[in-house]
C-alpha cells in the first residue's frame, strides 16, 4: 500500500532506488545513491516503509491518530532524505519519494526488476548494536534482480575519497565477469583507477610452497589478463593495476579496499553453483569492508 500516487519512471532511464528508515546509516546510503544518480544522469527514488513485520494486525488496523502519526513520521524521514539527496547531487537530478506500508524487503526485491541499482545501509535502526549486517541488506544482496550497493557507516563521498580507486575481485569464472564490467564502468564514470585483484588460494599466503611458485604465479597472471581482456580497449581511460595474490580472496580484497572508495564483487565466484544466492567472499566483504560494497549478480 502506498501513501501517495505511484511514481512513474521512464523505462529507458530506470532509477536508482535507495531505502531509508530514519537511521544515520540509511541517510548515508541516500547521500551515496544521490552522487551515483548524478554520475549516471538518472532519477533517484527514495522509499521508506512503516510496515510492522512483527505485528499481529496490519498497520491499516491502527487507529486514526496512530496512523496519522506513522504517516507524518514517514514524511519527515522522506523530507530529510530528500534534502540530503539534493545537497549531494546536482540540481539536474530528479529526486522522488515514496512512503509505503508494505514490507520493505519484498517491495525492494520487486522494484529491483526495473531499477539500475538498489542502495541500502548495512544496518538500520531496527538492528541490534552488535549486528553488522541488517536483515534488509542481507535479503537484498541474496535475492535482488539488479546490482545492490551496501553502504557502511562511512560512505566516503568526501572530496578526498572521490580520487580513490575502485577495487574489483576477479576469479576467472563467468560469475565474476559482470562485476568486472561494472567495475570498469564505475572507474570510467568516476575518473579513477581500477585495482583488479585475483586471489587464487583458499588458504593464507604463508603456506605458499616455494617449488613451482614462479610458474604458478605466471599462470594466475595469465588468467587475470584473460579475464580483463577487451575491457582495456573498451575503457582506455581507466588505469588498471593488476594484483595476483596467493591468499584468500577476502583477505586480498580487504587489504586493497583500505584505500578504495568502492569494492565490486560478483554474487558468487568459482566455488558457486547454479541457483546459489550469495557466495562466501561477497558475504564476508559485506560484513568486514568499511567502504561501500557493490554486489553484481550474473545476468
Amino acid at each position: 500500500m502506498t501513501d501517495e500516487a505511484a511514481v512513474t519512471h521512464d523505462p529507458n532511464n530506470p532509477p536508482i532506488i535507495v531505502a531509508v528508515d530514519g537511521s544515520a546509516n540509511s541517510y548515508q546510503a541516500v547521500g551515496w545513491a544521490a552522487v551515483e544518480a548524478d554520475l549516471r544522469r538518472c532519477p533517484l527514488h527514495i522509499i521508506t516503509s512503516y510496515a510492522i513485520p512483527t505485528a499481529r494486525v496490519p498497520v491499516t488496523s491502527l487507529g486514526t491518530a496512530e496512523l496519522a502519526w506513522v504517516r507524518a513520521d514517514g514524511r519527515r524521514v522522506l523530507t530529510e532524505a530528500s534534502a540530503i539527496a539534493r545537497h549531494s547531487a546536482s540540481g539536474d537530478t530528479v529526486v522522488t519519494t515514496e512512503l509505503i506500508f508494505d514490507p520493505i524487503v519484498a517491495t525492494l526485491i520487486g522494484r529491483s526488476r526495473h531499477a539500475r541499482l538498489v542502495v541500502v545501509g548495512n544496518r538500520g535502526r531496527g538492528a541490534i548494536r552488535r549486528a553488522v549486517l541488517g536483515s534488509v541488506s542481507t535479503s537484498l544482496t541474496r535475492h535482488a534482480h539488479c546490482p545492490v550497493v551496501v553502504v557502511h557507516d562511512m560512505p566516503e563521498t568526501d572530496p578526498t575519497a572521490e580520487h580513490r580507486p575502485i577495487v574489483v575481485g576477479v576469479d576467472g569464472s563467468a560469475n565474476s565477469m559482470p562485476a568486472v564490467a561494472m567495475a570498469f564502468e564505475q572507474a570510467s564514470r568516476r575518473k579513477v583507477g581500477l585495482i583488479a585483484v585475483h586471489a587464487w588460494s583458499d588458504t593464507t599466503g604463508w603456506d605458499l610452497p616455494v617449488i613451482g611458485w614462479e610458474a604458478l604465479h605466471e599462470t594466475q597472471e595469465a588468467l587475470l589478463a584473460e579475464s580483463l581482456a577487451g575491457f582495456a580497449e573498451q575503457f582506455p581511460e581507466v588505469s588498471v593495476e593488476r594484483v595476483v595474490a596467493c591468499d584468500t580472496p577476502v583477505r586480498a580484497l580487504l587489504e586493497h579496499a583500505e584505500g578504495a572508495q568502492l569494492i565490486v564483487v560478483g554474487s558468487h565466484g568459482r566455488g558457486g553453483f547454479a541457483g546459489m544466492t550469495l557466495g562466501s567472499t561477497s558475504t564476508a566483504l559485506l560484513h568486514l569492508a568499511e567502504c561501500p560494497v557493490l554486489v553484481v549478480r550474473e545476468s
